[in-house]
């Protein structure tokens, strides 16, 4: 674990464009987008909470969120490559479990993303959008078991995928549906107003539940409910890339032929 999570940081620090965008997309969206956001949807958020909270403390979960599922799909875009150049399978010819090296990859993509987080939060704080300290602090085995979530549906993506060329038009959509068809933004009695079928697919999306999940924690409060659902999603993505790079039943015998 140690030595595959070394080698992920390696090449996570030796690609700064990486971190420089992982930081720069959510903070247009939190400062530029924000305003016009709270404008058109005329948002007055009062749920989950007791308390009145600003647009923009509102969509931070779902912005870390973002943060997290992007790094998710560029950790399985780095699968790809490495299952290209030969160096996944010399790693599932190890001696060690299977699941003990996929899980151990998923680790060290999840590391990487809170790190991402606490960075995009300090410089949200810059911008005076802050929560309370313990919150920062509450919010840490969320974003692991989401950042699991999210990187378990990467790894279930990358096992299917037959050449690195591919991989971009499959995470665009995935992406860009998972996060806009979710609460990132605005909350499941908005989207009711427009429609109640996108509002049941915005409350199924599991993406929602772990931004809620995460919106919960900054609020030193837990949702059980989002909690488990995450749990769950992460053990089916999970389960299905273990088959996916089983090279005796999934994708990875057709990739050898």
């Amino acid at each position: 674990m140690m030595a595959i999570v070394n080698r992920e940081a390696l090449r996570f620090v030796g690609q700064r464009s990486r971190f420089l965008s992982s930081l720069v997309r959510p903070m247009v969206w939190l400062i530029v987008f924000a305003a016009g956001f709270r404008a058109a949807l005329g948002l007055s958020i009062q749920e989950p909470y007791d308390t009145y909270i600003t647009y923009e403390t509102y969509i931070v979960p779902g912005l870390i969120g973002m943060v997290q599922l992007f790094n998710g799909m560029q950790s399985s875009l780095g699968l790809v490559y490495d299952r290209e150049m030969g160096s996944m399978r010399l790693l599932l010819t190890s001696p060690m479990p299977r699941w003990w090296l996929l899980f151990s990859k998923l680790l060290a993509g999840t590391a990487i993303s809170i790190v991402q987080v606490y960075a995009f939060l300090a410089l949200a704080a810059l911008f005076d959008i802050r929560f309370s300290p313990l919150g920062y602090l509450a919010i840490l085995p969320v974003l692991v078991l989401s950042g699991l979530m999210l990187g378990a549906l990467g790894l279930m993506l990358s096992s299917t995928i037959d050449q690195l060329e591919n991989f971009a038009g499959i995470m665009n959509f995935v992406i860009f549906p998972m996060f806009f068809l979710s609460t990132a933004l605005y909350p499941l009695w908005k989207m009711a107003e427009a429609s109640p079928i996108l509002r049941d697919i915005c409350a199924l999306n599991p993406f929602s539940h772990a931004v809620e999940a995460i919106r919960f924690a900054l609020h030193l409060d837990i949702n059980w409910a989002s909690l488990g659902w995450t749990g769950m999603a992460f053990a089916v993505f999970f389960a299905i890339s273990l088959i996916g790079y089983d090279p005796a039943k999934g994708s990875m015998v057709r990739k050898a032929r």
